[in-house]
C-alpha cells in the first residue's frame, strides 16, 4: 500500500503556520514515509517558514479583503477564480487522500477544489468563532477539530471533534526554568516579573500602555519583559535607549519564548487562538488584551471562553492605555487570584492536540495513524 498523501493548507499568520507544522510534525511521527504538500498564500511568511521546518510548499496568488478599500478589492474575484483553478491542478496532479485546512485564505480555494474532487477533508478552526471561509466549507467536511465548546453553533455536529489547538512542544516546556530564564533576562529571579508580548509584528495599544506608566512599574520594583515587536522595537528604543532601566528588558523578538514564560509572574498578552492553547499549557496568571483589527472580533470571543471558566482577566484595547499597568500590579499582588487565574487556565489545557489531529487525517487518509 502507497503511503499516505496529505495537502496541509492556509497560512498568513504565525497562528496558522505553526500548528500546520505542528500536524506535519506528528503526522511524519505516525507515518514517516507519508508525502506531505504545503499550499499557502504567495509572498506570505508560510512562504520562508515551511520549507526552513522542512516541507515542499506551492503558493496561491489570493488575499485576504482589505477592509475600508474597495480599489484594493476589486481584484479579489479574479484571484479567487485563478486560484482555483490551480487548487484543482494541484489536486490532479499530487492526488491526495486527503486534504486539511489550518484557516487563513489560502485553505478556501484548496479545500473548494477538494469538495469538487470527492476528496476528504479537514478543517481545524482554531478559533472559538469561526471564520467565514470554514463556516462554509465546514457543511462538507469530513471532520472538524475545534478548540472551544458550543462549536455546534457553526459545524455540523456530528462531525465535530474538540482536539485544541497544536502548539509548539518547545515553547511550553518551562518546567524548572525560572532561574534559567532570569539569568538569560540578566533579571533578579526573586523579584517579580511581567511579561508583555504582542507577537512577532508588536501591538499597538500594549506597547503605548507600557510605555505611558512605565515608571509605575520601576515605582513598585517589578521587573519587566517587555516584547514589542518589529514595529515598534526602533521607535521605543530611541525614545526609552535600550538600557533604560535595570529592571526592564526591551526586546523586539524572544527567540527563547519558554525561557520569558518560565521567568514571568503575569503575563500579558494579545487573545490569538495559538497563543491561548500555549498560556493553557503555561498555567500563568494571564491578562487578555484582544486585538480589535481580527475579522468577526474572534480574539474578544476567545479571551471570553476563559473570562467565563475565571481563567483569565480581560480588557479592552480601547481601555488598555489607561487601565492596563494598574491591572496587572494589581493581579500580581492579588495572590489568590493569580492563584485561581493559574488553576483554572491549566484546566483547559488540551496537551496532545497535534497528535489528535493527525490521528484523524490518517484514519481519512484510509490508515489507522499508530499513537
Amino acid at each position: 500500500m502507497r503511503p499516505a498523501r496529505i495537502i496541509i493548507s492556509g497560512g498568513g499568520t504565525g497562528g496558522h503556520i505553526f500548528p500546520a507544522i505542528s500536524i506535519a510534525n506528528a503526522l511524519k511521527r505516525m507515518e514517516p514515509g507519508c508525502e506531505i504538500l504545503f499550499v499557502g498564500a504567495a509572498g506570505r511568511m508560510e512562504m520562508e517558514k515551511v520549507p526552513a521546518a522542512g516541507y515542499k510548499i506551492i503558493g496561491l496568488n489570493i488575499s485576504g479583503i482589505q477592509r475600508g478599500s474597495i480599489t484594493k478589492n476589486l481584484s479579489l474575484p479574479f484571484k479567487l477564480m485563478g486560484s482555483i483553478r490551480k487548487a484543482l491542478q494541484l489536486i490532479a496532479d499530487f492526488k491526495p487522500d486527503v486534504v486539511v485546512g489550518v484557516g487563513g485564505y489560502a485553505s478556501g480555494p484548496i479545500l473548494f477544489a477538494a469538495s469538487v474532487k470527492k476528496i476528504p477533508y479537514l478543517i481545524q478552526e482554531q478559533n472559538s468563532y469561526a471564520g467565514m471561509t470554514n463556516k462554509w466549507l465546514g457543511k462538507n467536511a469530513a471532520k472538524v477539530c475545534v478548540a472551544f465548546d458550543g462549536m455546534e453553533q457553526f459545524f455540523p455536529a456530528a462531525n465535530l471533534l474538540k482536539t485544541g489547538n497544536p502548539v509548539r512542544k518547545d515553547v511550553v516546556d518551562i518546567l524548572n526554568k525560572h532561574y534559567a530564564g532570569a539569568e538569560l533576562l540578566k533579571l533578579d529571579p526573586l523579584k517579580k516579573t511581567i511579561l508583555v508580548t504582542g507577537g512577532s509584528l508588536g501591538a499597538g495599544t500594549l506597547n503605548k500602555s507600557i510605555e505611558k506608566h512605565i515608571l509605575e512599574i520601576l515605582d513598585a520594583d517589578v521587573q519587566l519583559i517587555w516584547q514589542t515587536g518589529k514595529s515598534y522595537y526602533k521607535g521605543i528604543v530611541e525614545r526609552l535607549g535600550l538600557d533604560f532601566h535595570p529592571n526592564v528588558r526591551i526586546l523586539e523578538f524572544l527567540n527563547k519564548m519558554d525561557l520569558a514564560y518560565a521567568a514571568a509572574d503575569v503575563i500579558v498578552s494579545r487573545a490569538g487562538a495559538g497563543t491561548i492553547a500555549e498560556l493553557c499549557l503555561i498555567k500563568k496568571p494571564v491578562i487578555l488584551v484582544p486585538s480589535p483589527n481580527v475579522a468577526e472580533d474572534h480574539q474578544t470571543k476567545n479571551a471570553m471562553a476563559l473570562v467565563k471558566n475565571n481563567a483569565a482577566l480581560l480588557i479592552a484595547d480601547r481601555s488598555a492605555e489607561d487601565t492596563l499597568v494598574t491591572e496587572a500590579l494589581n493581579l500580581l499582588n492579588d495572590k489568590e487570584r493569580s492563584k485561581m487565574y493559574a488553576e483554572n487556565i491549566g484546566k483547559m489545557a488540551l496537551p496532545d492536540a497535534d497528535d489528535s489531529i493527525a490521528k484523524q487525517v490518517m484514519l481519512l487518509a484510509g490508515k489507522e495513524g499508530k499513537n
